[in-house]
């Protein structure tokens, strides 16, 4: 325990390039990738490229300007930065969906992993369930039992910059993934006949697949961590970083939704592995893989829980005695298993998080920060950048509002778990293979 929490200042640990941007790309890369298909269903095949691209663009630049206000403000934090900027009102605002975001993104990693490995458990037990249905197959269990070996202990540490092993490892299972759906490109392609329209170039639901990708890219409430954990952080090193991290996630992003896409089209669903049946081995073994590395991204959410409760409720700004620093962890581990043990179903919540506070988070916030702290004129040549990207956050957030209603109005936003696809059934040799899915919305994706 001691080995884990306990640092003295000056033993506080920095990280070079490699380690810092292994844990940016794992704060980046987190449970979005899995939904790039569908993404790109919704948006239309041509259209939903140029947006994943386009999205990593502005979330490269709104990253760098996060960082930016940093430096004008003389700050280190992201609660700090919009204290300058717009005082306690801006603070107070900006605390509340700095804790809203990764808290309940640390609830919807549980119940991926609770759900996931259960599945995973019962496919192992067989016909022969025993002891494995009854206990090793509770999602509540496993949910715990995860918690107190993994996603606990690495919580515990104190610097970010001690990730950086787990987030490569982290990496190389998404890596893992992704080289898995590429080689089942090759049987759902032949197997499952194209949909209508397959190969549109672009579909009205843009807006909700600018969510998915706002989503898969949220990284801000971490960046000011990640960023004073390298080592000599001038701008052309931390600029590196940012460019090469986000670049990855969006080629990994590229990678996944095209080959998924290809292999389903319009039956892809928001959560890729479920469109693969449950007895497929290799794709089991990646839907284990993905279990970790949401394990693996759990404890970046809590360092930022942890930071912002730190800064919020003690901020004379010491470092955090031992017995808080544990006490403050357990507390937050503890609420997100509790809350995630209670429901599998948090669509509609996780859909308004993500637009209500990534959005805000992501873009509006940053680019307002900055205009204040520049102190020119609002219309100003240097200003259009922060402008433009303050309007693209908006109109997410607003479209995407309304739409998360509509879809909650509609009875759209549901709840389907484990549904096995229709084409997985055992069928005659002249049967023709129909699917039959329910459709999904964005509301479904982190579950």
């Amino acid at each position: 325990m001691k080995h884990l929490v306990e640092d003295k200042d000056e033993d506080k640990q920095t990280s070079g390039i490699p380690m810092t941007s292994f844990n940016f790309i794992n704060s980046i890369v987190g449970s979005g990738i899995i939904g790039m298909p569908y993404a790109l269903r919704q948006a239309g095949f041509g259209l939903g490229i140029l947006m994943i691209i386009a999205v990593a663009a502005i979330t490269d630049y709104s990253i760098l300007l996060l960082v930016e206000g940093g430096h004008l403000s003389n700050t280190d934090t992201y609660q700090d930065l919009v204290l300058v900027a717009f005082g306690r009102p801006g603070f107070y605002l900006l605390t509340g969906l700095q804790f809203l975001y990764p808290f309940i993104a640390m609830v919807s990693y549980n119940v991926i992993i609770g759900d996931t490995i259960t599945k995973i458990i019962l496919w192992m037990g067989g016909d022969n369930p025993g002891i494995i249905h009854s206990i090793l197959g509770n999602r509540q269990f496993v949910i715990f039992l995860t918690t107190v070996l993994v996603t606990l202990p690495l919580s515990l540490y104190r610097d970010i910059g001690k990730l950086g092993k787990w987030a490569f490892v982290s990496i190389l299972l998404i890596l893992f993934i992704v080289v898995a759906v590429i080689i089942r490109l090759s049987t759902f392609s032949h197997t499952i006949p194209p949909t209508e329209e397959a190969w549109q170039f672009a579909r009205v639901n843009v807006s909700q697949a600018i969510g998915i990708m706002a989503f898969a890219y949220m990284c801000h409430h971490s960046t000011f961590l990640i960023h004073s954990s390298l080592e000599k952080p001038t701008h052309q090193r931390w600029g590196f970083v940012v460019h090469f991290s986000v670049c990855f996630a969006m080629i990994m992003c590229l990678v996944l939704g095209i080959t998924g896409y290809i292999s389903f089209t319009g039956n892809a669903q928001g959560d890729l592995l479920e469109n693969y049946c449950w007895d497929d081995i290799l794709m089991n073994i990646s839907r284990l893989a993905f279990a970790i590395t949401i394990m693996l991204t759990y404890p970046v959410e809590c360092f930022v829980t942890r930071e912002v409760i730190e800064n919020a409720v003690f901020p004379s700004h010491p470092p955090a005695p031992l017995w808080r620093h544990i006490s403050v962890t357990i507390v937050i581990v503890f609420l997100t298993g509790v809350i995630s043990m209670a429901t599998d179903c948090l669509g509609i919540v996780l859909t308004l998080n993500g637009v209500l506070a990534a959005a805000p988070l992501a873009y509006i916030i940053p680019a307002c920060c900055v205009m204040r702290l520049r102190q020119e004129a609002l219309l100003s040549r240097s200003n259009i950048g922060p402008i433009l990207l303050a309007t693209f956050g908006t109109l997410v957030a607003v479209i995407g509002f309304i739409m998360a209603l509509v879809d909650l109005v509609s009875g759209v936003s549901t709840c389907s778990h484990g549904a096995e696809p229709s084409y997985c059934t055992p069928m005659n040799d002249n049967s023709s293979i129909t699917t039959t899915f329910v459709p999904l919305h964005s509301s479904q994706l982190a579950v």
